[in-house]
């Protein structure tokens, strides 16, 4: 499929670049299990420590703060929203979102109630960043079937918008039951929420999202981020063709990150916790352990991950932006269960240092045509 893509537009490469771009952070809430009911007191601080942390990046002046949604043992945060809502009440200015909601095995009537509940308590901050996620826990423990996987994203997808557009609503689909002129409230304190749809890299996706006229939001983990190149391409190219101008084209890239003073230093303390992760989902999925050679792979100028000295990932987010153009950048800090002083020490690094140099340095580019 990256074949084709590349044959079809590889030309567009040099399309107008964004001269502005938000910052923020997401984090699934990773903990330590401890498997013992009534007695998780890992879960209880991670809560304490995550509300903290979305406080401190909204003071910090960070544009964005993202919670995924898991049901594992290892990911504390199975209700965004609930947490979110905590948020919204020790931050002003930050936009709160989920980073996903996996729509699939949920209802959209209630996943837009709660988060237009957060848009009242945080004073229209709330914003929901919609997926199918990266796991299927949430399927069986919902009851739902997983050869429904496409069109149970699709059609929940469909009702989201629609209620998202008015307070009163019919509609019919094929898995959920029908609506018939029924009011969805509260509304939210915005207009409409804002609804990213984040995407796994299919040319699909990218040409759902600009039909439905939704930002789209990537996560690069692996790989080489030129790779995607054509695919961000074919999601700017079928905005044009849906009417919209460039400069209205909203897109983010979601990696992962880690800052420390030194480049060996950011290596030797995220490297242990980096890898018994991706080691232990990939034996899940068949992957075989990660090695230290892979891990510097992904640190290299052109990999995938966000990890080195200040400098280090400055580089790396400018040279992502002169592939892409996007909108917003999104740092997943913390990937397995890292101390918290290191959590901190990046992200106050993140935040006074890459963030202020790469804006300062986005707004001096000058758009490509």
């Amino acid at each position: 499929m990256a074949v084709i893509l590349l044959f079809i537009i590889a030309p567009e490469f040099n399309a107008r670049h964004s001269t502005n771009m938000e910052l923020g952070i997401y984090t699934f809430a990773d903990v330590q299990p401890d498997h013992k009911a009534g007695g998780a007191i890992h879960t209880q601080q991670r809560f304490r420590d995550l509300i903290e942390e979305i406080r401190l990046a909204d003071e910090l002046g960070l544009d964005v703060f993202g919670l995924g949604e898991h049901h594992r043992p290892d990911y504390s945060v199975s209700a965004p929203a609930v947490v979110l809502g905590a948020a919204a009440m020790v931050t002003r200015k930050i936009r709160l979102s989920s980073a996903v909601s996996v729509l699939s095995s949920d209802d959209p009537v209630r996943v837009f109630q709660q988060f237009a509940t957060v848009d009242h308590l945080s004073g229209g901050r709330a914003e929901i960043m919609a997926g199918r996620g990266s796991f299927i826990e949430s399927f069986p423990l919902f009851g739902y079937d997983l050869k429904d996987y496409d069109e149970l994203f699709a059609e929940k997808l469909d009702l989201l918008l629609k209620i998202n557009q008015g307070e009163t609503i019919s509609w019919r689909g094929q898995l959920r039951p029908a609506l018939n002129n029924a009011g969805v409230y509260p509304r939210p304190l915005q207009e409409q929420l804002p609804v990213w749809l984040a995407v796994g890299g299919t040319p699909e996706s990218a040409v759902r999202a600009a039909q439905l006229n939704l930002p789209m939001a990537l996560a690069i983990i692996g790989g080489m981020p030129e790779k995607f190149v054509p695919f961000i391409n074919l999601y700017k190219q079928s905005c044009r063709q849906m009417g919209l101008q460039d400069e209205s084209i909203r897109l983010g890239i979601n990696s992962h990150v880690y800052v420390a003073d030194t480049s060996q230093q950011a290596s030797d303390e995220y490297f242990p916790t980096y890898a018994a992760t991706m080691t232990r989902i990939g034996r899940e999925r068949g992957w075989p352990p990660m090695s230290r050679e892979q891990f510097e792979a992904g640190r290299s100028p052109k990999g995938a991950l966000v990890v080195g000295s200040v400098q280090q990932v400055i580089d790396k987010i400018l040279f992502e932006h002169e592939l892409f153009g996007h909108t917003r950048f999104l740092a997943q800090m913390s990937v397995g269960y890292l101390p918290r002083a290191r959590t901190i020490k990046s992200m106050e690094l993140f935040v006074t240092q890459v963030a202020l140099a790469v804006r300062k340095a986005i707004k001096k580019t000058t758009p490509v045509l």
